[in-house]
């Protein structure tokens, strides 16, 4: 008798308290949309990734000339020159290679460009959710951008614009 009376004072209580929960969902990529700031640095970002992927490209069709050069010329070649070709083939592959790994790898010049320019951003617009749950009385607040964090939400309770209020950015 008093496992069962526990357990319903357990689940009662439990049931309480997870009403008193207060949260609310916004959708960061709105937000972050608007932001003009964060649309300029996409763009920075964009170009910079692109001018740095042609640079790239650039280096493999050089490759892939010298590479179809080698082949055309082989059989006219000393043991010596075609080594000598391979190489320098070789050699021009690993340099491309290399600078796409410096330029896209893990942690390579874009990511830092991109943590130069859009982490402030994200801090802000963090920041800003924190002070609106402060101020408004949420316990939580859950993101809808990322499509796995809620599968439905009601429209009542989105504060979206409460956030890109505080950021000073009107629809």
């Amino acid at each position: 008798m008093k496992k069962i009376f526990f357990g319903l004072l357990f689940v009662s209580a439990f049931s309480i308290s997870a009403q008193a929960q207060r949260y609310c969902v916004i959708d960061s990529k709105a937000i972050l949309d608007k932001v003009v700031d964060y649309k300029d640095a996409q763009t920075k970002l964009d170009k910079l990734s692109q001018s740095w992927q042609t640079e790239i490209d650039n280096r493999m069709q050089e490759v892939d000339r010298m590479y179809k050069a080698y082949q055309a010329e082989r059989a006219m070649l000393s043991d010596d020159m075609r080594k000598k070709r391979e190489d320098e083939i070789v050699q021009k592959e690993k340099m491309a290679k290399d600078l796409q790994k410096q330029r896209f790898g893990y942690e390579g010049d874009l990511f830092k460009e991109r943590q130069k320019l859009v982490k402030p951003i994200q801090d802000r617009v963090y920041n800003a959710v924190q002070k609106m749950a402060t101020t408004k009385g949420y316990d939580m607040v859950y993101d809808k951008a990322g499509g796995v964090t809620v599968f439905y939400a009601d429209p009542k309770i989105d504060r979206t614009d409460d956030v890109l209020k505080l950021l000073g950015i009107n629809k």
